[in-house]
């Protein structure tokens, strides 16, 4: 089925990228994409959308081109229905969205509920471009908010946030019953957000304290103390390897040291996984010079504050 996104806007590459868990990328625009999904159901373990739309049909942001598409399409709808327009910010400022809201309407068949509706047609205007779609399901963003770390059973500073520990997991592309690997695993939120998708899951830490805290945080995960350059694992045992490599400040070595540790788990995370899957390593500075073997497909920066830039690289075994 061809799928529409409507995508946050919190980085301007990750929310399409982690489409690629349940989806082909068609087309790809700010706050907004299109993909071939075979299981639509599968597109809630996204983080990083708004809404999941049936794609419609799309034309020049332009009045007289929104109603061309609207009369070719002749829509009906058997529920009573809304529409929504969404101008991503900057687009087609000449556009009205309440008269463009009135017109769409007139367009579709069936009777107009704005306060309990059945179905809603949106219309998302982003650049020189509309698209339009009808919502099928929208992301449970609360959820994530309500699995913030300061209410698990162990914190400690500094963990990511749970969206976008969700969105590294989709990057991974790993599936149901696949086995995901976080070498350096911390309170374990990269591992909870993979098992609340149904990925098998093992985590390792150095720190005894944080193997504790993620075993508190996760009961039934398989967390262990370990040394990240040589892990209990055969060869190309996992599908996919997820994780936040350590700052100096964090493990208490020198930080002259980091390139020995990231050389060495960067070859054991290439020995566990198996040809053709994907790891995700997260940094706090640039070590795409100590990635290979691996070849990487994507690199992404995010600002976290004003002292500290995460790269996000994602790898692939060939």
């Amino acid at each position: 089925m061809r799928v529409l996104f409507e995508l946050s806007g919190e980085h301007p590459a990750l929310p399409c990228a982690e489409i690629e868990s349940v989806g082909r990328v068609i087309e790809c625009g700010p706050q907004v994409a299109i993909a071939e999904c075979p299981a639509v159901s599968e597109t809630v373990r996204l983080a990083l959308t708004h809404t999941v739309m049936e794609y419609l049909g799309q034309c020049p942001a332009t009045e007289i081109n929104i109603l061309t598409l609207l009369s070719s399409l002749g829509l009906t709808s058997t529920e009573p229905f809304r529409v929504r327009v969404k101008k991503v910010q900057g687009s087609s400022p000449g556009l009205s969205q309440l008269t463009l809201e009135r017109l769409i309407g007139m367009h579709i068949s069936g009777q107009v509920s704005l306060e309990h509706p059945g179905e809603e047609f949106r219309l998302i205007i982003t650049g020189t471009q509309a698209y339009l779609g009808r919502v099928l399901t929208r992301i449970d963003r609360g959820a994530y908010l309500y699995r913030d770390p300061l209410r698990r059973p162990f914190f400690h500073p500094g963990v990511m946030l749970p969206r976008l520990a969700r969105a590294m997991v989709n990057l991974s592309l790993v599936q149901k019953g696949e086995l995901l690997i976080d070498p350096f695993c911390g309170t374990g939120g990269m591992l909870l957000e993979a098992q609340l998708i149904g990925a098998e899951i093992c985590g390792g830490d150095a720190d005894p304290l944080m193997v504790s805290g993620a075993r508190r945080n996760i009961p039934y995960a398989d967390v262990v103390i370990g040394d990240a350059t040589s892990m209990p694992f055969c060869d190309c045992r996992a599908e996919a390897v997820v994780t936040d490599l350590p700052y100096g400040q964090s493990v208490g070595i020198r930080a002259a040291c980091l390139d020995s540790l990231y050389h060495g788990a960067l070859q054991e995370i290439h020995r566990i996984l198996r040809p053709g899957r994907r790891a995700v390593l997260i940094s706090h500075r640039d070590i795409r010079n100590l990635i290979a073997p691996f070849t990487l497909l994507q690199y992404h920066e995010q600002r976290v504050h004003k002292s500290l830039i995460r790269r996000i690289m994602v790898m692939v075994k060939e």
